[in-house]
């Protein structure tokens, strides 16, 4: 459910061989195409071999962060950005990424999508070493965490990344520009999505596929979960992390059910065509005599479709949104948070009014927007309201990088699904199981983080974490 939760992040990286190029524009257009991922913050850092490091960061959407800012004034033929939406650390411009501090008479600068469930105290260890930190992101733990093994060492690149990948827990995929080379980073359990892709002599990793469709690259594969890649002799070179072979895999299941765009293929499994068959599933499970299928837009949509071809049921729209409305927009009053709603989502009372609707959404989580929308929908005076949902309960937080909410705010944590139908005062409330969703994303269960749908988590979590406290506001 829009609203509700939001992932931690998208970021792009892009390495040409050619270095008069500029392609700051290239990363820009990237991000656009991952705005989804995070409206909080963007940043974009470049290094060009002969004025060195630029860098911008800025509060809100890309288009604003940028819109009086000249994005060519960034040169550099060698680039990573990053769009933020928090999840630890609060949202101000410190937090807003790549971050950048110097290194090695020169500087780093990484993007980083994921949350490290120890960061606190890994940060704690660096106090103590002397750092002094500007922000309360994990990501910076990390950045300060490569400078000191690098440091300490007098290790390369690759040996300070794996070092600090064997202190670290949690999901990460970053990209990492250190004085003139770019290198991309995922976990060895592959949490988060990163992928490589080519155009010309330019290479590029983004978090989702998306990204190189915007810019008409050529997809080559996904990082592979414990892999370091960087470029040399126009080629990509390979290093896995020592630690890769001590983990299973745990690929986020809430990519292909909300977060990814659904024209992007994540892991070698496309994103529409797992909506169509979360849809399918949902007819399987629950094969509801009614007039129209209508989806929560948009990201109920290939949900919706998939169950309108499978039961033959019209498919319809009936719910119209606002794709205007900023994500800031405050309302001080309960008046005006209701407006909000209507502002944001408005039924087609004709389509609605005296029929039969399946209306299909992708998730429940505290449940309060799912009670708005429906008492709208009311207001169009349906016959029948069959309210199906194309992920099952949550009922435990993520660790990992999703801000969804705590136990005690997770519905389905504290009721039973007939006590929500009953709050929610409709004909039907209907989840898709877990093994009906692990058949539609066409992944083994043992692949998957599920951690949210059963509290089995890929990793050990600190004694000092705990559910009600762990995302700050």
């Amino acid at each position: 459910m829009q609203g509700e939760m939001e992932d931690k992040c998208g970021i792009v990286g892009i390495h040409s061989k050619d270095t008069s190029r500029n392609v700051s524009s290239f990363v820009y257009y990237g991000l656009y195409a991952l705005q989804h991922r995070g409206q909080e913050s963007a940043g974009i850092a470049t290094f060009n071999s002969e004025k060195g490091l630029n860098y911008y960061c800025g509060m809100g959407l890309i288009t604003d962060v940028f819109k009086d800012y000249e994005i060519h004034n960034l040169e550099g033929n060698i680039a990573i950005g990053h769009v933020r939406y928090s999840t630890t650390g609060q949202s101000r411009l410190e937090n807003s990424q790549p971050f950048v501090t110097d290194f090695d008479d020169g500087f780093i600068a990484m993007a980083h999508n994921g949350d490290i469930v120890n960061s606190g105290e890994l940060r704690n260890e660096l106090i103590a070493e002397g750092y002094e930190f500007k922000s309360d992101t994990d990501s910076e733990v990390i950045c300060y965490m490569l400078k000191k093994e690098y440091y300490d060492n007098k290790n390369s690149i690759i040996d300070a990344i794996e070092a600090v990948s064997k202190k670290l827990v949690g999901s990460y995929a970053l990209v990492i520009l250190v004085n003139g080379e770019l290198y991309g980073v995922r976990d060895p359990m592959g949490i988060k999505p990163l992928a490589v892709a080519k155009k010309a002599d330019d290479y590029i990793l983004a978090s989702e596929t998306v990204a190189f469709d915007v810019v008409n690259a050529k997809y080559i594969r996904d990082i592979v979960p414990g892999e370091v890649v960087y470029f040399k002799d126009d080629e990509i070179q390979s290093h896995m992390l020592e630690i890769a072979d001590d983990y299973g895999l745990s690929h986020c299941m809430f990519e292909y059910v909300y977060f990814a765009r659904p024209d992007s293929t994540i892991d070698g499994i496309n994103v529409y065509q797992t909506r169509l068959n979360i849809g399918e599933q949902l007819h399987k499970l629950y094969p509801i005599d009614a007039d129209f299928v209508i989806p929560v837009p948009d990201s109920s949509i290939p949900a919706a479709i998939g169950y309108s071809r499978a039961s033959g049921i019209p498919y319809g729209e009936g719910l119209i949104k606002n794709r205007y409305v900023g994500r800031t927009f405050i309302m001080p009053t309960q008046e005006e948070r209701e407006l909000a709603v209507r502002l944001k989502l408005n039924p087609i009372k004709e389509a609605i009014k005296g029929k039969k609707i399946i209306l299909i959404d992708d998730s429940i989580v505290r449940g309060t927007t799912s009670k708005k929308l429906l008492d709208l929908v009311k207001e169009s005076e349906p016959a029948e309201i069959h309210f199906l949902v194309g992920c099952p309960p949550v009922v435990a937080p993520c660790f990992y990088g999703v801000a969804m909410a705590t136990k005690k705010e997770l519905i389905a944590a504290n009721y039973s699904i007939e006590e929500i139908k009953e709050q929610l005062d409709i004909d039907t409330l209907g989840y898709i199981t877990l093994d009906a969703l692990i058949d539609a994303i066409g992944m083994p269960a043992e692949d998957l983080c599920l951690g949210c749908l059963n509290e089995e988590y890929p990793t050990e979590l600190p004694d000092d974490i705990e559910a009600e406290t762990y995302y700050k506001p």
